[in-house]
């Protein structure tokens, strides 16, 4: 990590505790005096803030910058659907428009190429769209032939849209979550479009996926170069977009996607994360027990926050040096920017279309009359893609002990589930597609081995 982004995640602790009357209090609260944090070896000793005892402790005005909220808000929902509101402001938005940037001019070759990028998040308070939308209005400003329309997760309206306008340009961009994309392209080929002429791109975000299914869409698509022709973005809710694939980042993927021994000896694990490169200089990472902290100016300044994601930090000169040594040399060589690698929090949540899946959102279907009194409470969500590279949200149950089964009640604890998932969590009754709402239900007997074992720590999701 250069000296620069050190010295810079330093000065804007200073500005932040000077300016933000929240982190003032909470410095005070853990003893801290911000004069004395000079060097950055004492900045790496200050206390992690995170949801708990930074976000929800203190008032919102209180969390901004000179006590004042931003000129606009987006909301995440929380774990049991309690929104939380994140300000920002044109300032904010600006360094993320870099990230968009990037991608745009550097992969897509938007510079030089009439693009139409097509907004498929969902429009609301919620935060993908309309943020996606305001940094792309930023690209047309600097000078880049984009063009942008915005019909959100309708996927009639997409698929309505793109034919019309497609040929007036030279490439177009589908921007939405993993899954929803899928679902576009798939309803869109049953139909009859001919998406390879209009030249597709897709950037995503807010899931890990597969280089199966980068090359299925690819395939799908009419994509010649899934390393220049796709790209996923790392955002959060909390400070917009952390970083983004590059063609360098996503060759790298695509080599260790094939080398599973590699891949576990640079991230630690047998999954395969997204991998990133990021700008130290405007989102400064750490990485802590596996977990990964940023330090960054938003709308609301966060200093060392622990946002929960499996993951990890390496080096630019380092990533090259381990791929030297497994004799793989990438096509491209930049940016000469950091990487970042992110499992997600695959302890807590699933990710499905995008959207944050809670154990408590699914214990609330639990719990209701004609259900409660059949199971434990105990269940494993996962999000299966099957082989045509759909995924489908699996809840397994756990049975009353000396039940083995009762009918009906897989499509009434489905049901069950839905609804209230659909009530609780508003990213995921806006981001899901109606068709997808309805988990798939699964009844094992109490103590089944794999899923329920007994004397075992119980784990409610898995990767």
């Amino acid at each position: 990590m250069s000296e620069s982004a050190e010295h810079r995640a330093l000065a804007l602790f200073h500005r932040v505790a000077a300016t933000v009357p929240a982190y003032g209090a909470f410095l005070a609260e853990h003893g801290v005096d911000p004069g004395a944090v000079r060097l950055f070896d004492d900045f790496t000793r200050l206390p992690l803030t995170d949801k708990d005892n930074y976000v929800r402790r203190y008032p919102l005005p209180e969390r901004c910058r000179g006590g004042v909220v931003g000129d606009m808000i987006a909301v995440s929902s929380g774990s049991t659907g309690e929104p939380t509101f994140w300000p920002r402001s044109a300032d904010d938005e600006r360094v993320v428009a870099d990230r968009f940037e990037q991608v745009f001019r550097d992969a897509f070759r938007a510079r030089e190429r009439r693009t139409l990028a097509v907004v498929c998040f969902a429009l609301g308070t919620w935060v993908g769209g309309l943020y996606t939308l305001s940094c792309l209005r930023r690209l047309a400003e600097r000078g880049l032939p984009v063009t942008v329309v915005a019909p959100g997760s309708d996927k009639g309206e997409i698929l309505r849209v793109v034919p019309r306008l497609g040929p007036l340009f030279d490439q177009v961009v589908l921007l939405g979550y993993p899954p929803f994309l899928k679902d576009v392209i798939d309803t869109g080929r049953a139909e009859g479009v001919a998406w390879a002429d209009h030249r597709i791109r897709l950037v995503t975000a807010g899931e890990v996926f597969s280089e199966e299914w980068r090359a299925l869409m690819a395939e799908r698509a009419g994509m010649d170069d899934p390393a220049r022709d796709t790209a996923s973005l790392y955002g959060t809710a909390d400070a917009g977009v952390l970083g983004n694939e590059t063609p360098l980042s996503i060759e790298i993927r695509r080599f260790l996607a094939g080398r599973p021994a590699a891949a576990r000896e640079l991230f630690g694990g047998s999954r395969l994360p997204t991998l990133v490169q990021y700008d130290p200089a405007v989102r400064f990472f750490e990485e802590r027990d596996g977990t990964l902290l940023f330090t960054g100016d938003n709308g609301v300044p966060l200093i060392r926050y622990h946002i929960a994601d499996e993951g990890g930090i390496v080096g630019y000169d380092a990533m090259l040096a381990f791929l030297e040594r497994h004799a793989f040399r990438p096509s491209v060589t930049g940016p000469d920017l950091p990487f970042v690698y992110v499992f997600g929090r695959s302890h807590f949540t699933v990710s499905f279309y995008g959207a944050n899946v809670y154990p408590e959102n699914i214990t609330v279907g639990l719990e209701q009359p004609g259900v409660a009194g059949h199971v434990t409470g105990r269940f494993v969500m996962e999000s299966v893609e099957d082989g045509d590279r759909d995924r489908t949200l699996t809840v397994t149950v756990e049975l009353s002990p000396g039940l083995t089964d009762a009918p009906g009640l897989a499509d009434r604890i489905a049901e069950s589930i839905s609804v209230h998932l659909c009530r609780l969590n508003s990213e995921f009754a806006h981001y899901v597609p109606e068709e997808r709402r309805r988990p798939r239900v699964r009844l094992r007997p109490a103590g089944d081995p794999e899923y329920f074992p007994p004397g075992v720590k119980h784990r409610y999701t898995r990767p």
